[in-house]
């Protein structure tokens, strides 16, 4: 069996260790922070995970997914927050039965860590942070980042050697950083959104109840910006506001409590009733940045691959990122089990998911201007009425973007060609339907 070093105890790293295990390689899983089931969780950052149809494929093949859905709150569609108040609510797919899962990442996190060490030849090692990788020799040089010895000069590196390297470290992956040092043609875009994040909450009501509709993704379209809301088990809801972060009405220019106070009252009136920590959670929780990373080629040789946000980070706004990642370890799973050679294996994975991840890249920028923009319109939800309705005259013949993307497992690559496709089809036919009717009211009064 080989030996893997795997880099980065998130999510992917977490369930791709939990993968490895249980064909039985032997893996050693190092992670820079601590161990997440001791509290030592980062605040403020989380934006709530919508889990779907890949995620929770990925984590039934491992067996956990029972388990990971007890805990997660269904939101059966889109309840959008107009400035007035009013409320309108776009289920997300024709079966009613369909829907996206909120859950918390700390909590899946713990439920992936403890998935691979249930498997006796996988090694969890946390505060050990990678610091570079030898290509060639498929070792990684670690340090110790415990906080008592983050500052030491005394510090030592260690040297861990595997037959192969994975990084699953994130979109500032420090393994996907040596590959760029190392491949000459290493190719790698790095994009950045003008728009920030800031994470708030809703607490719960009295006795735990939710403030809101419980089984829905809430958000507040407002153009150029918008905030959205997932729900807690706890009764609370994580809500995240995506800002511009210069301009004249942004996180540059929004410095004092009536600052906060005045754009809120003007922008979300409804939601400010309810969030009495408001405040503070913009002063305290930190503002992140939405990145998009490309690179290629995502293997070298045998010995190192990427995996995750490493090698395609995403914005989060079509609820996929952790969802694609978790599809990336059972691709990557299958082309381990069907090439013996690991470096074709390697190059096989690659080849099937660098379409597929630039394709959700894409779809994931577009669905941002949609929420943010579009779903206050009454076009825009007339057009997601017709495709409800063309879905149910056209069973497995009409799939709406949406249903591909979220309840398939479709690649997306070959999602969004057929959505294209549709669009022309559809449209076309409406266009030409118009031109007879015309016609045929010309001539009726001719």
């Amino acid at each position: 069996m080989t030996k893997f070093v795997l880099i980065g105890s998130g999510l992917a790293g977490g369930l791709l260790a939990a993968y490895l295990g249980r064909r039985g390689h032997e893996v050693d899983l190092y992670e820079r922070r601590g161990d997440p089931r001791e509290g030592n969780v980062v605040g403020g950052r989380s934006i709530n995970l919508a889990l779907s149809t890949r995620g929770i494929h990925a984590l039934r093949q491992v067996g956990v997914a029972h388990e990971v859905l007890e805990n997660a709150i269904p939101m059966r569609g889109r309840m959008i927050h107009e400035k007035s108040g009013a409320l309108h609510f776009a289920t997300y797919d024709v079966d009613p039965n369909k829907h996206i899962n909120s859950i918390g990442r700390a909590a899946l996190n713990e439920t992936v860590i403890e998935a691979a060490q249930r498997y006796p030849n996988v090694r969890v090692h946390f505060n050990r942070k990678c610091t570079g990788v030898d290509l060639d020799s498929g070792t990684a040089e670690l340090v110790d980042s415990s906080p008592q010895r983050l500052n030491s000069s005394t510090s030592q590196p260690m040297i861990a050697s595997a037959d192969a390297v994975i990084g699953v470290d994130g979109a500032f992956s420090a393994v996907r950083q040596s590959m760029q040092l190392k491949i000459p043609d290493f190719q790698y875009d790095e994009s950045y959104l003008a728009h920030g994040y800031k994470e708030l909450t809703i607490p719960p009501g009295t006795n735990g109840s939710w403030l809101m509709e419980k089984n829905a993704l809430h958000i507040w379209p407002r153009k150029s910006f918008m905030m959205i809301a997932l729900p807690n088990p706890d009764g609370s809801f994580t809500c995240t506001l995506f800002w511009e972060f210069e301009g004249p009405r942004s996180f540059a220019t929004t410095k004092t409590d009536d600052d906060v106070r005045r754009f809120f009252d003007e922008e979300f009136p409804d939601a400010v009733p309810l969030m009495p920590e408001l405040v503070e959670d913009f002063k305290n929780n930190p503002t992140g940045s939405l990145v998009t990373i490309r690179c290629a080629p995502w293997c070298y040789r045998d010995k190192v691959c990427l995996v995750g946000d490493a090698a395609h980070a995403v914005v989060p706004f079509y609820g996929q990122g952790m969802n694609a990642a978790f599809e990336d370890c059972v691709v990557l799973d299958e082309c381990l089990q069907d090439f013996p050679d690991r470096s074709r294996a390697f190059a096989e994975y690659f080849r099937r998911r660098k379409v597929n991840a630039d394709a959700l890249a894409d779809l994931a920028l577009g669905n941002f201007i949609e929420m943010r923009d579009k779903t206050a319109s009454k076009t825009f939800r007339a057009k997601k009425k017709l495709d409800h309705l063309l879905e149910a005259i056209l069973p497995g013949i009409y799939l709406p973007l949406y249903t591909m993307v979220t309840f398939t497992r479709i690649p997306y690559a070959q999602a969004k060609r057929r959505a294209r496709l549709q669009d022309r089809i559809v449209y076309g036919s409406l266009a030409i339907l118009g031109v007879i009717i015309a016609l045929m009211v010309i001539r009726l009064f001719a």
